[in-house]
Protein backbone atom coordinates (compact mmCIF):
# COMPACT_ATOMS: atom_id res chain seq x y z
CA UNK A 1 0.00 0.00 0.00
CA UNK A 2 1.24 3.71 -0.81
CA UNK A 3 1.79 6.25 1.33
CA UNK A 4 -1.29 8.40 0.57
CA UNK A 5 -3.16 5.57 0.90
CA UNK A 6 -1.84 4.67 4.52
CA UNK A 7 -3.18 8.28 5.07
CA UNK A 8 -6.62 7.92 3.71
CA UNK A 9 -7.11 4.96 5.45
CA UNK A 10 -5.32 5.99 8.48
CA UNK A 11 -7.83 9.35 8.68
CA UNK A 12 -10.86 7.17 7.86
CA UNK A 13 -10.25 4.67 11.17
CA UNK A 14 -9.49 8.13 13.26
CA UNK A 15 -13.14 8.60 12.19
CA UNK A 16 -14.09 5.24 13.27
CA UNK A 17 -12.24 5.49 16.43
CA UNK A 18 -13.83 8.37 17.55
CA UNK A 19 -17.19 7.12 17.20
CA UNK A 20 -16.45 4.38 19.44
CA UNK A 21 -19.70 3.22 21.31
CA UNK A 22 -18.71 2.39 24.66
CA UNK A 23 -16.34 5.41 25.07
CA UNK A 24 -19.21 7.78 24.72
CA UNK A 25 -22.07 6.00 26.19
CA UNK A 26 -19.43 5.96 29.61
CA UNK A 27 -18.78 9.80 29.18
CA UNK A 28 -22.04 10.73 28.81
CA UNK A 29 -23.20 8.60 31.78
CA UNK A 30 -20.04 10.28 33.52
CA UNK A 31 -21.27 14.14 33.05
CA UNK A 32 -25.38 12.93 33.58
CA UNK A 33 -25.25 9.67 35.95
CA UNK A 34 -28.71 7.76 36.52
CA UNK A 35 -31.24 8.68 39.24
CA UNK A 36 -32.07 5.71 41.65
CA UNK A 37 -34.72 3.36 40.52
CA UNK A 38 -36.38 0.55 42.11
CA UNK A 39 -35.11 -1.91 38.55
CA UNK A 40 -32.76 -0.77 36.32
CA UNK A 41 -34.38 -2.11 32.28
CA UNK A 42 -32.12 -2.23 29.80
CA UNK A 43 -33.25 -2.21 25.60
CA UNK A 44 -32.53 -1.13 22.85
CA UNK A 45 -31.25 -2.44 19.64
CA UNK A 46 -28.39 -1.58 16.63
CA UNK A 47 -24.92 -2.30 15.53
CA UNK A 48 -23.35 -0.48 18.00
CA UNK A 49 -25.39 -2.54 20.65
CA UNK A 50 -22.88 -4.48 22.07
CA UNK A 51 -20.58 -1.71 22.84
CA UNK A 52 -22.89 0.43 23.53
CA UNK A 53 -24.02 -1.74 26.65
CA UNK A 54 -20.32 -2.10 27.62
CA UNK A 55 -20.24 1.58 28.38
CA UNK A 56 -22.70 1.12 31.18
CA UNK A 57 -20.03 -0.66 33.31
CA UNK A 58 -21.26 -1.05 36.77
CA UNK A 59 -24.52 -0.32 36.29
CA UNK A 60 -24.84 -3.79 34.64
CA UNK A 61 -24.66 -5.20 38.34
CA UNK A 62 -28.21 -4.20 39.16
CA UNK A 63 -29.95 -4.11 35.25
CA UNK A 64 -31.64 -6.67 33.52
CA UNK A 65 -33.18 -6.73 29.98
CA UNK A 66 -32.60 -7.47 26.28
CA UNK A 67 -30.64 -5.24 23.55
CA UNK A 68 -31.52 -6.58 19.78
CA UNK A 69 -28.12 -6.73 17.56
CA UNK A 70 -26.85 -8.26 14.37
CA UNK A 71 -25.77 -12.10 14.80
CA UNK A 72 -21.57 -12.35 16.24
CA UNK A 73 -22.18 -9.80 18.81
CA UNK A 74 -25.14 -12.02 20.89
CA UNK A 75 -24.60 -13.23 24.50
CA UNK A 76 -24.83 -12.11 27.95
CA UNK A 77 -23.68 -9.16 30.21
CA UNK A 78 -24.64 -9.48 33.77
CA UNK A 79 -28.42 -10.18 33.61
CA UNK A 80 -29.12 -8.34 30.15
CA UNK A 81 -29.12 -10.21 26.60
CA UNK A 82 -27.64 -9.48 23.55
CA UNK A 83 -29.88 -11.16 21.54
CA UNK A 84 -28.88 -12.00 17.92
CA UNK A 85 -32.24 -10.24 15.85
CA UNK A 86 -30.66 -10.81 12.39
CA UNK A 87 -27.41 -12.55 10.52
CA UNK A 88 -24.66 -10.28 10.07
CA UNK A 89 -24.54 -8.84 6.83
CA UNK A 90 -27.88 -8.95 6.09
CA UNK A 91 -29.28 -5.59 6.93
CA UNK A 92 -33.68 -6.75 6.62
CA UNK A 93 -35.76 -7.63 9.81
CA UNK A 94 -36.06 -11.04 11.01
CA UNK A 95 -38.49 -13.27 13.08
CA UNK A 96 -36.22 -13.36 15.45
CA UNK A 97 -35.93 -9.28 15.69
CA UNK A 98 -39.69 -9.66 16.28
CA UNK A 99 -39.23 -11.73 19.29
CA UNK A 100 -36.24 -9.24 20.59
CA UNK A 101 -39.00 -6.28 19.94
CA UNK A 102 -41.91 -8.10 21.73
CA UNK A 103 -40.03 -8.69 24.91
CA UNK A 104 -39.29 -5.24 25.12
CA UNK A 105 -42.58 -4.25 25.09
CA UNK A 106 -43.48 -6.52 27.23
CA UNK A 107 -40.63 -5.77 29.73
CA UNK A 108 -41.48 -2.02 29.61
CA UNK A 109 -45.07 -2.39 29.91
CA UNK A 110 -44.66 -4.33 33.19
CA UNK A 111 -42.41 -1.68 34.69
CA UNK A 112 -43.14 0.09 38.14
CA UNK A 113 -43.46 3.53 39.09
CA UNK A 114 -40.01 4.01 40.30
CA UNK A 115 -38.29 1.64 37.68
CA UNK A 116 -35.81 3.67 35.32
CA UNK A 117 -35.28 2.65 31.27
CA UNK A 118 -32.07 2.80 29.33
CA UNK A 119 -32.81 2.57 25.51
CA UNK A 120 -29.81 2.39 23.60
CA UNK A 121 -29.93 3.20 19.86
CA UNK A 122 -27.78 2.89 17.19
CA UNK A 123 -27.62 2.26 12.96
CA UNK A 124 -29.36 -0.14 11.54
CA UNK A 125 -32.02 -0.15 14.74
CA UNK A 126 -34.90 -0.04 12.72
CA UNK A 127 -33.82 -3.19 11.05
CA UNK A 128 -33.02 -4.55 14.20
CA UNK A 129 -36.19 -3.66 16.05
CA UNK A 130 -39.33 -5.16 14.00
CA UNK A 131 -42.66 -5.70 15.47
CA UNK A 132 -45.40 -5.62 12.51
CA UNK A 133 -48.63 -3.92 13.32
CA UNK A 134 -51.43 -6.07 13.73
CA UNK A 135 -52.65 -7.32 10.43
CA UNK A 136 -49.37 -6.93 8.46
CA UNK A 137 -46.83 -9.25 8.13
CA UNK A 138 -42.74 -9.22 8.68
CA UNK A 139 -42.99 -9.96 5.00
CA UNK A 140 -45.28 -7.45 3.88
CA UNK A 141 -43.16 -4.95 5.87
CA UNK A 142 -39.72 -6.48 3.88
CA UNK A 143 -41.70 -6.15 0.60
CA UNK A 144 -42.35 -2.63 1.10
CA UNK A 145 -39.15 -1.78 2.25
CA UNK A 146 -37.57 -2.89 -0.60
CA UNK A 147 -39.52 -1.14 -2.76
CA UNK A 148 -38.94 2.05 -1.69
CA UNK A 149 -35.28 1.18 -1.41
CA UNK A 150 -35.60 0.10 -4.72
CA UNK A 151 -36.95 3.64 -6.00
CA UNK A 152 -34.65 5.78 -4.46
CA UNK A 153 -36.62 7.08 -1.63
CA UNK A 154 -34.94 8.53 1.11
CA UNK A 155 -34.57 7.48 4.70
CA UNK A 156 -36.82 9.91 5.87
CA UNK A 157 -39.52 8.55 3.19
CA UNK A 158 -39.16 4.70 4.16
CA UNK A 159 -39.21 5.51 7.80
CA UNK A 160 -42.60 7.68 7.15
CA UNK A 161 -43.84 4.57 5.91
CA UNK A 162 -42.23 2.21 8.26
CA UNK A 163 -43.80 3.83 11.69
CA UNK A 164 -46.75 3.18 10.42
CA UNK A 165 -46.44 -0.23 10.01
CA UNK A 166 -44.89 -0.94 14.05
CA UNK A 167 -46.18 -1.68 17.27
CA UNK A 168 -42.85 0.19 18.21
CA UNK A 169 -41.17 2.80 15.90
CA UNK A 170 -42.80 6.27 16.19
CA UNK A 171 -42.40 6.62 19.73
CA UNK A 172 -44.51 3.33 20.32
CA UNK A 173 -41.92 2.00 22.31
CA UNK A 174 -41.67 4.89 24.42
CA UNK A 175 -45.54 5.02 24.65
CA UNK A 176 -45.39 1.44 26.45
CA UNK A 177 -43.32 2.89 29.35
CA UNK A 178 -44.90 3.51 32.90
CA UNK A 179 -41.94 4.06 34.90
CA UNK A 180 -40.00 7.18 36.46
CA UNK A 181 -37.34 7.66 33.59
CA UNK A 182 -36.64 5.95 30.45
CA UNK A 183 -33.56 7.39 28.94
CA UNK A 184 -32.54 6.97 25.29
CA UNK A 185 -28.68 7.02 24.10
CA UNK A 186 -28.00 7.47 20.83
CA UNK A 187 -25.55 6.42 18.41
CA UNK A 188 -26.80 8.85 15.20
CA UNK A 189 -26.78 7.30 11.62
CA UNK A 190 -28.70 9.93 10.04
CA UNK A 191 -28.44 13.48 8.39
CA UNK A 192 -29.15 16.02 10.91
CA UNK A 193 -29.79 13.29 13.58
CA UNK A 194 -33.09 13.74 13.95
CA UNK A 195 -34.71 12.06 16.58
CA UNK A 196 -38.02 10.43 14.95
CA UNK A 197 -35.88 9.26 11.93
CA UNK A 198 -32.87 7.34 14.19
CA UNK A 199 -34.23 3.67 14.10
CA UNK A 200 -37.62 4.77 13.06
CA UNK A 201 -37.31 6.97 16.57
CA UNK A 202 -38.87 4.17 18.78
CA UNK A 203 -38.76 6.89 21.72
CA UNK A 204 -39.45 10.02 20.13
CA UNK A 205 -42.53 12.28 18.76
CA UNK A 206 -43.20 11.82 15.02
CA UNK A 207 -44.66 14.60 12.94
CA UNK A 208 -45.38 12.89 10.54
CA UNK A 209 -48.73 10.86 10.06
CA UNK A 210 -51.09 7.98 8.28
CA UNK A 211 -51.61 10.43 5.32
CA UNK A 212 -47.79 11.53 4.98
CA UNK A 213 -46.52 7.45 4.68
CA UNK A 214 -49.55 6.64 2.21
CA UNK A 215 -48.29 10.63 -0.07
CA UNK A 216 -44.67 8.83 0.15
CA UNK A 217 -46.16 5.35 -1.74
CA UNK A 218 -47.77 7.42 -4.26
CA UNK A 219 -45.05 9.71 -4.82
CA UNK A 220 -43.21 6.79 -6.08
CA UNK A 221 -45.90 4.75 -7.87
CA UNK A 222 -46.00 1.68 -5.04
CA UNK A 223 -49.26 2.09 -4.35
CA UNK A 224 -50.29 -0.64 -6.69
CA UNK A 225 -47.44 -3.02 -6.12
CA UNK A 226 -47.87 -2.78 -2.38
CA UNK A 227 -49.13 -5.76 -0.24
CA UNK A 228 -52.91 -4.80 0.24
CA UNK A 229 -52.79 -5.40 4.07
CA UNK A 230 -49.83 -2.23 4.15
CA UNK A 231 -52.42 -0.01 2.05
CA UNK A 232 -55.59 -1.29 4.02
CA UNK A 233 -53.94 -0.28 7.45
CA UNK A 234 -52.58 3.21 5.83
CA UNK A 235 -55.78 4.03 4.63
CA UNK A 236 -57.73 3.19 8.27
CA UNK A 237 -55.26 5.76 9.76
CA UNK A 238 -56.61 4.32 13.55
CA UNK A 239 -53.81 4.79 16.23
CA UNK A 240 -51.69 7.67 15.14
CA UNK A 241 -47.79 7.36 16.21
CA UNK A 242 -46.60 9.23 19.13
CA UNK A 243 -46.94 12.92 19.00
CA UNK A 244 -45.56 14.57 22.55
CA UNK A 245 -43.29 13.49 24.58
CA UNK A 246 -43.89 12.44 28.03
CA UNK A 247 -41.81 14.71 30.30
CA UNK A 248 -40.30 10.85 32.17
CA UNK A 249 -38.57 10.30 28.26
CA UNK A 250 -35.37 11.70 27.17
CA UNK A 251 -33.45 11.24 24.20
CA UNK A 252 -29.95 12.21 24.40
CA UNK A 253 -27.59 11.83 20.94
CA UNK A 254 -24.03 11.04 22.15
CA UNK A 255 -22.48 10.13 18.55
CA UNK A 256 -22.43 11.52 14.98
CA UNK A 257 -21.14 11.87 11.88
CA UNK A 258 -19.88 15.02 13.10
CA UNK A 259 -17.87 13.84 15.94
CA UNK A 260 -16.61 11.40 13.62
CA UNK A 261 -15.65 13.84 10.57
CA UNK A 262 -13.51 16.47 13.35
CA UNK A 263 -11.95 13.34 14.39
CA UNK A 264 -11.01 12.52 11.10
CA UNK A 265 -10.23 16.46 10.07
CA UNK A 266 -7.22 16.64 13.09
CA UNK A 267 -5.85 13.57 12.02
CA UNK A 268 -5.07 14.76 8.25
CA UNK A 269 -3.94 18.18 9.74
CA UNK A 270 -1.63 16.10 12.20
CA UNK A 271 0.19 14.09 8.23
CA UNK A 272 0.35 17.17 6.50
CA UNK A 273 -2.84 18.07 4.39
CA UNK A 274 -5.24 20.97 4.13
CA UNK A 275 -8.55 19.88 4.76
CA UNK A 276 -11.42 20.85 3.09
CA UNK A 277 -14.33 19.89 5.26
CA UNK A 278 -17.58 19.55 3.62
CA UNK A 279 -19.71 18.64 6.24
CA UNK A 280 -22.12 15.48 7.80
CA UNK A 281 -25.41 16.61 5.84
CA UNK A 282 -24.10 15.85 2.02
CA UNK A 283 -27.58 13.61 0.28
CA UNK A 284 -28.71 12.82 -3.01
CA UNK A 285 -27.80 10.56 -5.66
CA UNK A 286 -24.50 9.04 -5.09
CA UNK A 287 -22.63 9.74 -8.70
CA UNK A 288 -24.29 13.15 -8.65
CA UNK A 289 -22.63 13.51 -5.79
CA UNK A 290 -19.26 11.97 -6.85
CA UNK A 291 -19.21 14.26 -10.27
CA UNK A 292 -19.89 17.40 -7.96
CA UNK A 293 -16.84 16.19 -5.39
CA UNK A 294 -14.68 15.66 -8.69
CA UNK A 295 -15.26 19.33 -9.87
CA UNK A 296 -13.54 20.20 -5.96
CA UNK A 297 -10.90 18.21 -6.81
CA UNK A 298 -10.33 19.65 -10.39
CA UNK A 299 -9.95 23.05 -8.87
CA UNK A 300 -7.75 22.26 -6.18
CA UNK A 301 -5.57 20.98 -8.76
CA UNK A 302 -5.67 23.63 -11.30
CA UNK A 303 -6.54 26.52 -9.20
CA UNK A 304 -6.02 25.89 -6.18
CA UNK A 305 -9.05 26.51 -4.46
CA UNK A 306 -10.57 26.89 -2.35
CA UNK A 307 -7.56 24.90 -0.69
CA UNK A 308 -4.04 24.11 -2.13
CA UNK A 309 -2.80 20.51 -2.27
CA UNK A 310 -2.29 18.45 -0.49
CA UNK A 311 -5.44 18.48 0.38
CA UNK A 312 -7.80 16.23 1.76
CA UNK A 313 -11.36 16.63 1.04
CA UNK A 314 -13.94 14.94 3.81
CA UNK A 315 -17.52 14.00 2.84
CA UNK A 316 -19.84 12.84 5.61
CA UNK A 317 -23.57 12.25 5.19
CA UNK A 318 -25.13 9.29 3.17
CA UNK A 319 -25.81 9.05 -0.04
CA UNK A 320 -28.55 6.64 -1.70
CA UNK A 321 -28.39 4.53 -5.09
CA UNK A 322 -31.44 4.19 -7.59
CA UNK A 323 -31.08 0.34 -8.34
CA UNK A 324 -33.44 0.21 -10.78
CA UNK A 325 -34.00 -3.72 -12.16
CA UNK A 326 -31.26 -6.41 -11.93
CA UNK A 327 -28.89 -4.56 -10.10
CA UNK A 328 -25.45 -6.18 -9.29
CA UNK A 329 -23.27 -6.43 -6.02
CA UNK A 330 -22.55 -2.94 -4.26
CA UNK A 331 -23.13 -0.49 -2.10
CA UNK A 332 -22.95 3.22 -1.93
CA UNK A 333 -19.45 3.82 -1.12
CA UNK A 334 -18.39 1.80 -3.07
CA UNK A 335 -20.26 3.15 -5.78
CA UNK A 336 -19.12 6.78 -5.22
CA UNK A 337 -15.66 5.48 -5.18
CA UNK A 338 -16.11 4.24 -8.85
CA UNK A 339 -18.35 7.15 -10.49
CA UNK A 340 -15.52 9.51 -9.39
CA UNK A 341 -13.06 7.55 -10.39
CA UNK A 342 -14.60 7.64 -13.64
CA UNK A 343 -15.31 11.13 -13.63
CA UNK A 344 -11.98 12.19 -13.22
CA UNK A 345 -10.86 9.67 -15.76
CA UNK A 346 -12.54 11.87 -17.80
CA UNK A 347 -10.14 14.59 -17.77
CA UNK A 348 -6.97 15.62 -19.07
CA UNK A 349 -5.87 14.91 -15.42
CA UNK A 350 -6.73 11.84 -15.00
CA UNK A 351 -6.49 10.13 -11.49
CA UNK A 352 -3.00 11.62 -11.31
CA UNK A 353 -2.12 12.56 -7.14
CA UNK A 354 -5.92 11.50 -6.15
CA UNK A 355 -6.70 9.04 -3.87
CA UNK A 356 -10.13 8.26 -3.01
CA UNK A 357 -11.64 5.94 0.22
CA UNK A 358 -15.28 6.14 1.33
CA UNK A 359 -16.33 3.71 3.54
CA UNK A 360 -19.71 3.13 5.80
CA UNK A 361 -18.32 3.39 9.17
CA UNK A 362 -20.07 0.18 10.52
CA UNK A 363 -17.59 -2.13 8.78
CA UNK A 364 -20.79 -2.46 5.78
CA UNK A 365 -21.49 -1.47 2.40
CA UNK A 366 -25.01 -2.65 1.19
CA UNK A 367 -25.30 -6.53 0.95
CA UNK A 368 -21.66 -6.87 0.99
CA UNK A 369 -18.61 -8.03 3.18
CA UNK A 370 -17.01 -4.69 2.28
CA UNK A 371 -17.57 -1.16 3.76
CA UNK A 372 -16.81 0.35 0.57
CA UNK A 373 -13.34 0.84 -1.33
CA UNK A 374 -10.49 3.17 -2.27
CA UNK A 375 -8.86 3.78 -5.62
CA UNK A 376 -5.96 5.78 -7.42
CA UNK A 377 -4.26 5.78 -10.79
CA UNK A 378 -3.19 2.16 -10.04
CA UNK A 379 -6.88 1.58 -9.67
CA UNK A 380 -8.37 1.99 -13.58
CA UNK A 381 -4.82 0.61 -14.89
CA UNK A 382 -5.62 -2.86 -13.05
CA UNK A 383 -9.60 -2.66 -14.06
CA UNK A 384 -11.68 -3.72 -16.79
CA UNK A 385 -14.83 -2.23 -18.25
CA UNK A 386 -15.20 0.16 -15.25
CA UNK A 387 -18.28 2.27 -17.00
CA UNK A 388 -20.07 -1.01 -17.18
CA UNK A 389 -19.98 -1.79 -13.55
CA UNK A 390 -21.25 1.73 -12.60
CA UNK A 391 -23.76 1.92 -15.23
CA UNK A 392 -25.20 -2.13 -13.81
CA UNK A 393 -24.22 -0.73 -10.03
CA UNK A 394 -21.85 -3.66 -9.76
CA UNK A 395 -19.18 -2.05 -8.45
CA UNK A 396 -18.01 -5.13 -6.01
CA UNK A 397 -16.91 -7.55 -8.55
CA UNK A 398 -14.98 -4.39 -10.12
CA UNK A 399 -12.92 -3.59 -6.80
CA UNK A 400 -12.97 -7.27 -5.77
CA UNK A 401 -10.82 -7.64 -9.04
CA UNK A 402 -8.71 -4.77 -8.68
CA UNK A 403 -7.93 -5.61 -4.86
CA UNK A 404 -9.46 -2.62 -3.72
CA UNK A 405 -12.08 -3.23 -1.47
CA UNK A 406 -11.76 -1.53 1.99
CA UNK A 407 -13.00 -4.61 4.49
CA UNK A 408 -12.08 -3.60 7.90
CA UNK A 409 -15.00 -6.19 9.32
CA UNK A 410 -17.83 -4.58 11.77
CA UNK A 411 -16.79 -1.76 13.74
CA UNK A 412 -19.14 -2.42 16.48
CA UNK A 413 -20.48 1.21 15.81
CA UNK A 414 -22.38 3.47 12.95
CA UNK A 415 -22.19 7.24 12.40
CA UNK A 416 -23.16 7.29 8.29
CA UNK A 417 -20.16 7.38 5.74
CA UNK A 418 -17.17 9.20 5.97
CA UNK A 419 -15.09 9.86 2.57
CA UNK A 420 -11.60 10.68 1.93
CA UNK A 421 -10.54 12.41 -0.68
CA UNK A 422 -6.77 13.25 -1.13
CA UNK A 423 -5.00 15.54 -3.45
CA UNK A 424 -1.19 15.62 -3.63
Amino acid sequence: MSAVRDDALAIWSAAVRAADPERLVRESLAREPLPPGQRLLILGAGKAGAAMLAGLGDYLDAATGIVNVPAGQEGMRGSVRLHAARPAGVNEPTAAGVAGAEEMLKLLADAGPDDVAVCLLSGGGSALLPAPAAGVTLDDKLAVTRLLHRSGATIDEMNCVRKHLSRVKGGRLAAAFRGKLLLTLIVSDVVGDPLDVIASGPTAPDPTTFADAVAVLARYGLTKHVPPAVNQLLARGTSETLKVLPPHVVNRVIGSNRVALDAAAAEAERRGYRVLDLGAFVEGETAAVAAAVAGVVRSIRRDAKPIASPACVLIGGETTVTLGDHPGKGGRNQEFVLALMLKLAATPEGMAGVTVLSGGTDGEDGPTDAAGAVADAGTLERGRDAAEHLRRHDAYPYFAATGDLLKPGLTGTNVMDVRVVLVT
